[in-house]
């Protein structure tokens, strides 16, 4: 005999398996680890400050 089977409870497991497919693939398009964000936020202040180094005018004057 075929064992009873909850329909209610294969269509929850059923979303649930869908829902953590739909996290795995958020974790690899936007998931980056703090350090990460940290070292890219560090790396964009120094390209600014070597470009702002090399300006002739660093205050911003014209003349």
């Amino acid at each position: 005999m075929a064992d009873i089977l909850s329909l209610s409870k294969a269509r929850k497991a059923k979303a649930r398996v869908a829902k953590e497919q739909v996290a795995a693939e958020n974790r690899i398009k936007f998931g980056r680890s703090k350090a990460e964000r940290q070292l890219e936020t560090a790396q964009d202040a120094l390209h600014t400050r070597r470009i702002d180094a090399h300006l002739r005018n660093p205050d911003g004057s014209e003349g």
